[in-house]
């Protein structure tokens, strides 16, 4: 499952790559003025794994649809053995499912008993451990509420069905043991009517027409077992676009009309599935790859074999630079081993699956896209964290109180635990932290799984005991909190440094053990030393005869922590040209109100023009050009912003007529109408009619009217339009349109 705004907003709001200009920094937070905690975590139940009176291993599916009148006829053929002597009846789970009948292993009617969420089979004589017996339920559902969607045609996609089984929602279309732990191999033969494609998980077997009665027959056939929710099934007149990666087959099922965009949308799918082949050590593990767009995620939602994405992740390539999902396309992916391959056993686990899937995505796009690029995703998962830790809650990662399984889909799940998976990398080496991934796949593949199972993967492959590791950043809430300050002592030659760690308590926070790396940055040359944190206050001590130009605190960027670092104007001027992308943004931002010494200020603005226009990543173009309409003020930065504006990224050009437009100057008008004639972002078009509804006057309306007109990718340059017309309506009398309404 992809992080939310995808079919899972269940526990956290949408992860937003944050537009130039919106990108909130939460380094130097401190407790005493975060906002309260609005949701109380400690008071949902405890939930414990499900137990099973039966191992469920095969089921047989036969579904007959009618479309148009949104029913299916469904049959479950059900392969099980029981885990003891004497089972003389079963549970199924089966949601607005009517139960028509119910068959035992010689084909004899069997008696059952109906509740809201369960059906009740009732053997004619006991089962006996060892047993393996068939099962056939006879059913049929109409147009249920979740798990399986009947949508009719729109403008936005045609006549369809498709599924969402996650978390326990196969029991909407389908009678069985809709529970994680139990795996199983399945088989989907789905009758619909002609003119429809229909996908399913594993190998297809085969497709049957009846031309005389107007049906194809699609037989799926998933031959590994795997847990409920990842079972999958969507029905429509798919274009079908096939690739490959050598003997793997690999396909877009999209949309007519949609063929040219799916196929740079998804062209870099074969290279994902081989890369994280290569870095598991672990060859893809199911018979095909599918992807296949439906109107009932947001995002993605991972199944074995396949993924259900959003149709919002397909878009044209111009929309690629503002809008590019192929961070979701990568995590559904890595979800093939994280989560399908390997599963969790029961609920309080999510991060063995979402965690390993959003920490995979990060991997590809440092990958793919570089270090800087890397290192900038990375910051955007820790503070997606931090917003929820510091505004709803603060829970363990591995947390057995929910009220359902959606609520541990949050950003602790997600972002958080893929930052501590980036630190369990960190203290354990390259090799080592990617030998025990690989480990624990091949020794786990095919059953659920749960954390113990990891933490003793990491013991048997490195022979280190992490224990006290998992239980601080695992098994107990928060995150470390740092007061950081440092001073240099000429006559002593030497830079004491101390940290001081000042999160809350409450609730079991920890006081944190972990090693952390010290840069010192003297003119003859840089060293990095680790000195481990163990205390409330450690103070240390390094040599360092000259003068440090810079003191950096978490060389390399691999803690999850909020901090407060004190520094000269001098050390930041330095920091803002010479570190890492991280630190670089960082000290650009702390250099907003360095001082009111006007040579102070002059300094610090020249050396935030030299960075807006040269830094070579585009955060940190954002962040000196943020900091300079802080630092200067309004027209002083004028000329920079309009240089800004034609910046090669979109976010920096957004962010740049951002500011222009809360200057409110009529004067820059028509440079934003010839922003918007001439750029080829989206997002900055809808920037630049935004300004102008900041800017203008009601003689911009014409102007205004017209852009409402032009498509755009989910339609940001008519909302903007829109937003900008009112605004400017707002400014005087109401302007009466042709249908004599307000424009």
């Amino acid at each position: 499952m992809s992080v939310p705004n995808s079919r899972e907003a269940p526990g956290f709001g949408s992860l937003i790559i944050l537009g130039a200009g919106s990108l909130l920094f939460l380094g130097a937070l401190s407790p005493s003025t975060l906002p309260g905690q609005e949701v109380d975590v400690w008071s949902r139940p405890v939930q414990t794994e499900r137990s099973r009176t039966c191992d469920f291993i095969h089921y047989r599916v036969s579904l007959t649809f009618d479309l148009d009148a949104k029913l299916f006829q469904g049959e479950n053929r059900i392969t099980l053995t029981p885990f003891a002597d004497g089972v003389s009846r079963i549970e199924l789970d089966a949601m607005e499912l009517v139960i028509e009948s119910v068959l035992g292993p010689a084909g004899e009617e069997l008696s059952f008993e109906r509740s809201d969420t369960s059906v009740f089979v009732v053997f004619s004589a006991p089962l006996s451990y060892g047993d393996t017996v068939d099962v056939t339920v006879q059913y049929r559902g109409e147009d249920p509420q979740a798990g399986l969607f009947f949508d009719d045609a729109s403008d936005d996609h045609p006549k369809m069905v498709s599924t969402d089984s996650w978390p326990d929602e196969a029991r909407y279309w389908i009678p069985l043991f809709d529970y994680p732990n139990d795996k199983a191999t399945h088989e989907l033969i789905v009758t619909v009517p002609e003119g429809n494609k229909v996908l399913s998980n594993g190998r297809l077997v085969g497709v049957t027409e009846d031309e005389a009665g107007g049906t194809s027959t699609w037989h799926w056939s998933q031959d590994l077992p795997h847990s409920t929710y990842l079972m999958m099934l969507a029905i429509g007149p798919f274009t079908v676009i096939r690739d490959s990666l050598g003997d793997l087959p690999v396909s877009y099922w999209v949309y007519p009309g949609d063929e040219e965009d799916a196929r740079h949308v998804f062209e870099k799918t074969p290279r994902m599935i081989e890369f994280y082949s290569d870095l598991f050590d672990h060859p893809y593990p199911w018979a095909k790859y599918d992807q296949v767009t439906t109107p009932r995620v947001g995002g993605g939602a991972e199944a074995t074999s396949a993924t259900i994405l959003g149709h919002g992740v397909i878009h044209d390539r111009r929309a690629e630079q503002d809008f590019s999902r192929e961070w979701i396309i990568a995590h559904e992916i890595a979800h093939q081993w994280w989560g399908n391959l390997i599963t969790l056993r029961e609920w309080s686990h999510t991060w063995l699956n979402e965690s390993f899937g959003t920490y995979s995505d990060y991997l590809w796009t440092h990958h793919e896209k570089g270090e800087d690029e890397g290192a900038w995703d990375l910051l955007e998962k820790k503070n997606r964290y931090l917003r929820e830790a510091n505004t709803r809650y603060q829970r363990p990662i591995v947390f057995r109180r929910y009220e359902r399984p959606h609520d541990n889909f949050d950003a602790h799940t997600y972002p958080k635990g893929a930052c501590i998976l980036h630190q369990l990398r960190y203290l354990l080496g390259d090799e080592p932290f990617f030998r025990t991934l690989s480990t624990f796949l091949h020794k786990y593949a095919f059953e659920p799984v749960d954390t113990h199972d990891f933490m003793k993967t990491v013991k048997e492959v490195t022979g280190r005991n992490m224990d006290w590791f998992f239980e601080q950043f695992l098994f107990r809430p928060g995150h470390p909190v740092f007061e950081v300050s440092s001073d240099w002592d000429s006559e002593a030659g030497e830079v004491r440094l101390t940290v001081v760690q000042v999160q809350s308590r409450k609730d079991g926070v920890p006081l944190y053990r972990t090693p952390v790396r010290i840069g010192i940055v003297p003119p003859s040359g840089k060293r990095v030393q680790e000195v481990w944190l163990t205390g409330e206050e450690d103070t240390f001590v390094f040599p360092s005869p000259e003068e440090p130009l810079l003191v950096r605190f978490d060389e390399g960027n691999w803690l999850l922590k909020e901090w407060s670092y004190p520094k000269s104007t001098r050390e930041l001027l330095y920091q803002a040209r010479n570190d890492d992308v991280i630190g670089r943004e960082w000290a650009v931002r702390e250099l907003s109100g360095p001082g009111a010494r006007p040579e102070v200020r002059v300094e610090v603005a020249e050396a935030l023009v030299l960075i807006a226009r040269e830094d070579p990543f585009w955060a940190v173009r954002v962040a000196a050009i943020e900091t300079l309409a802080g630092v200067l003020g309004g027209t002083e930065t004028v000329e920079l912003l309009m240089t800004a504006a034609e910046d090669e990224h979109s976010r920096v050009r957004r962010t740049a007529i951002r500011l222009l437009g809360e200057t409110g100057d009529p004067d820059l008008v028509s440079f934003f109408r010839d922003r918007f004639s001439r750029d080829d972002s989206y997002q900055v078009q809808a920037e630049a009619l935004r300004a102008i509804g900041r800017s203008g006057d009601r003689s911009q309306l014409p102007f205004l009217r017209e852009a409402l007109a032009i498509p755009s990718h989910q339609d940001v340059i008519r909302q903007a339009a829109q937003w900008a017309m009112e605004a400017i309506s707002r400014k005087g009398p109401p302007l009466e349109s042709p249908e004599g309404r307000d424009a």
